[in-house]
């Protein structure tokens, strides 16, 4: 489970975020492009952008349950 305290600082501020179990293996940029984008120098994953609409907001709540190593999370103020 993706913890808050260990979240990237490159996450925008918001709801969903990557913390450090990242292992950069592209599904959630894959699944949810608009919204996750990848740090090439640390080589993992962040949150760019957070949902705007119901249509990503829904492929963020999937990459986040595909993530093979829990470390998308999502905060639940949103």
């Amino acid at each position: 489970m993706a913890e808050l305290e260990d979240r990237y600082e490159d996450n925008v501020v918001g709801t969903f975020y990557v913390d450090d179990q990242c292992i950069d293996c592209d599904l959630c940029r894959e699944t949810a492009p608009d919204n996750f984008t990848r740090n090439e120098d640390g080589g993992y994953s962040y949150v760019y952008k957070q949902p705007e609409n119901d249509e990503e907001r829904a492929l963020s709540d999937e990459a986040m349950e595909g993530c093979p190593v829990e470390a998308i999370g999502n905060d639940g103020s949103g």
